[in-house]
């Protein structure tokens, strides 16, 4: 295979296997809702486990889980061949890195939702869980009372809940959105030249 294949790939499975490593840890050595505080009291391992998508969203019982791990199988292999496809055309090697990062990040996720139902004996083969363990409440306070629907309530930042593979997933879509006009740059230059030429005629 052609180094510039292996690269990707290889940092993906570095990702995979670190997740996956992290995740165990957390099933084996806490229990759900225990929290093991570090960084002082702005981050802590928070043992969670997510039922369905990001944010906690669910699908409706189990046809909709199958629905949700089936979509998510999907989507990774198409991620995958989306790598093959960007390497083979030459594209941006920091492209390609951020979408090996997001492919990471979804084949991370989908071992648990499709896996651990059988390993943990929760359910069937595609009804797992997806376990979530960090957890950084950076900043805590209310609402002020002007503010209209959440006027008085208590809010924190950052609330959510997530692992190494949300992580993943996350900066590489951050870093396509804000470096997409670099990555995207030949063909940028290529609908220039095509405008001008249909201008000129």
């Amino acid at each position: 295979m052609k180094a510039s294949y292996v690269k990707p790939f290889l940092t993906a499975t570095i990702i995979i296997i670190a997740d996956q490593a992290i995740k165990t840890w957390v099933k084996y050595h806490m229990y759900i809702g225990q929290e093991i505080r570090f960084m002082g009291s702005r981050g802590m391992l928070h043992y969670t486990e997510n039922n369905g998508m990001a944010w906690g969203l669910e699908l409706g019982g189990d046809f909709g889980k199958l629905i949700l791990t089936l979509f998510r199988i999907v989507a990774v292999c198409a991620i995958g061949y989306g790598i093959y496809y960007l390497v083979k055309h030459k594209y941006h090697r920091g492209l390609i890195m951020n979408v090996s990062l997001i492919f990471a990040g979804a084949m991370g996720n989908i071992i648990d939702s499709t896996f651990y139902g059988m390993i943990y004996h929760y359910d069937r083969i595609f009804h797992g869980r997806v376990i979530d363990m960090f957890y950084f409440p950076l900043i805590s306070g209310y609402f002020p009372k002007w503010v209209p629907v959440w006027g008085g309530e208590d809010f924190i930042f950052f609330r959510p809940i997530f692992n190494l593979a949300d992580s993943a997933i996350s900066v590489g879509v951050i870093l396509i959105l804000i470096y997409q006009k670099h990555y995207f740059k030949h063909e940028h230059v290529e609908e220039s030249s095509l405008n001008s030429e249909v201008v000129e005629e």
